[in-house]
């Protein structure tokens, strides 16, 4: 194709709709095994917090709770929050030390339609432990294309 006819050409392509990103089981659980280096995760230990019925997408609150007496010998390293149906399924990922005193994260999350949410908390023990969520979206969020 000459330069010419490329240049021609390059407004049709702006009619082409884009690719819509694909949000799937299968990339949670990738980005899962991505942050605890494929280590198993138990359920239990972690508290998280998010309302089962959302009205509107945009912005739902959540918080994440893990006690733990954050000394040397014990402490949260980090939590993270994962979705299935956005399409980015790595929302957040949140560091601690023992000198955090509190591992406890809190924010709003954009969620494009009705979803399981997944938090998970890395100990330092090198286990990690969880807690899940179904919420119902009414009016849907984050949607790209």
């Amino acid at each position: 194709m000459t330069p010419r006819r490329l240049i021609l050409a390059a407004p049709a392509l702006l009619l082409l709709p884009p690719e819509p990103a694909r949000a799937s089981a299968e990339a949670m659980a990738e980005a899962l095994r991505a942050f605890t280096g494929g280590a198993a995760v138990t359920a239990g230990r972690v508290a998280l917090e998010i309302s089962p019925l959302v009205e509107n997408g945009n912005t739902v609150p959540l918080s994440v709770m893990v006690p733990s007496p954050m000394t040397q010998a014990e402490h949260i390293r980090a939590i993270a929050v994962f979705n299935e149906r956005n399409p980015q399924p790595h929302v957040v990922t949140a560091r601690f030390s023992r000198h955090s005193g509190q591992a406890m994260l809190a924010t709003n999350i954009r969620l494009a339609t009705s979803q399981t949410i997944l938090a998970v908390a890395a100990f330092s023990d090198g286990s990690f432990w969880s807690d899940s969520a179904q919420v119902i979206v009414t009016l849907a969020a984050c949607l790209e294309g």
